[in-house]
């Protein structure tokens, strides 16, 4: 329920592009947006990621409308997936902290695989960014939304998977039960 709700806006941006265009399915993502950040509120699990993303997409949304102009909403992930990159790497840079590791805090692994992590995604962030915006203004409007619905999702579900296999080789064994008991509960 969790991932239909995050991909909620996107899913229905792409329906309603290919039934009405861009200037509909922009209204519609910024529309879809707001039902997520609602959503998201009444169960108490708005975050900072929600957050953002609503931002923007009403920002270079609105832009879009407003100006009748593709070009703005076009920037939308490349904008999203550089904040995304320059959020890890600036709380590991300025703060010397690993950002996902905060956020995956179950996952018990040695700090310095935690770096890798945090660079691993800020380079995918940054190769994201990089290849949305060549599509978007290299390509025809129809080519950038496929790219930025199947593509995007795909890539970084793809990424996410070979992560998580890779931290799965990392993680720390639980510490061991004392003998002659049975663990608590």
């Amino acid at each position: 329920m969790q991932l239909l709700a995050d991909y909620f806006p996107l899913i229905l941006f792409f329906v309603a592009y290919k039934w009405q265009g861009i200037y509909a399915a922009t209204a519609v993502a910024i529309v879809a947006s707001v039902a997520q950040i609602a959503w998201f509120a009444w169960k108490r699990r708005v975050s900072a990621v929600h957050w953002l993303s609503f931002a923007i997409i009403v920002v270079f949304g609105g832009a879009t409308l407003m100006l009748q102009d593709e070009t703005f909403i076009k920037w939308k992930p490349t904008v999203l997936y550089a904040l995304f990159g320059l959020v890890l790497a600036g709380g590991k840079v300025l703060f010397g902290r690993d950002l996902i590791a905060a956020l995956l805090k179950d996952v018990k692994v040695p700090a310095p695989v935690w770096s890798v992590v945090t660079w691993s995604w800020t380079g995918f962030f940054a190769a994201m960014a990089l290849a949305n915006w060549y599509v978007a203004f290299h390509f025809p409007t129809d080519t950038w939304v496929n790219f930025k619905v199947w593509g995007g999702i795909g890539l970084v579900l793809v990424f996410a998977i070979g992560q998580g296999l890779w931290l799965a080789r990392h993680m720390e064994d639980p510490a061991p039960q004392p003998h002659g008991g049975a663990p608590g509960p």
